[in-house]
């Protein structure tokens, strides 16, 4: 029971005047009840985007591609060729299964191991932008592609079929 009238007027910060929450905590629960799978999804896409369309450059313009790959990348050990072929289908090949989350897990580690390389051999003051490519595909290689995948859907048909055939 209030004892002053200042008690009586201002509200407890855990209620408002009509005694829901503050929208600062109703907007928490709101943003608490988006799914995982969603963050997954779009996730999948956003590293496919910065992938697939380079990919899909080096191809459509191989020549230049190797050039570049010879005198500006100048990845050690491979030649510019089977470098430029190695990138290009791991951009393009990965980025396709990301979209569709099939093998998604599988499909990171490549392109982890591309930006690793661009990382060190072409790149190293990008280390910003790498990082959180590199965050985003660890959140996949450890959790899967989500809900909103051809992984999922496998695994709940290959549970399915096999709950049937046990009985």
């Amino acid at each position: 029971m209030p004892t002053t009238a200042r008690e009586r007027i201002v509200p407890s910060p855990a209620a408002s005047w009509d005694g829901r929450p503050p929208r600062r905590e109703r907007a928490r629960g709101w943003i608490g009840r988006v799914p995982f799978s969603l963050h997954q999804l779009l996730f999948r896409l956003a590293i496919a985007g910065v992938f697939l369309r380079p990919g899909l450059q080096k191809v459509w313009s191989w020549e230049s591609t190797v050039a570049l790959f010879a005198d500006e990348y100048k990845v050690p050990v491979l030649s510019p060729a089977l470098a430029a072929a190695m990138a290009a289908t791991f951009e393009v090949g990965c980025s396709l299964l990301l979209i569709v989350g099939f093998a998604t897990r599988v499909a990171t580690v490549p392109l982890l191991a591309q930006i690793f390389v661009i990382e060190t051999f072409v790149y190293p003051n990008a280390w910003p932008e790498h990082l959180v490519w590199s965050s985003i595909l660890l959140v996949l290689l450890t959790r899967g592609g989500g809900a909103a995948s051809l992984d999922h859907l496998i695994r709940r048909w290959w549970e399915g079929r096999r709950t049937d055939s046990s009985c």
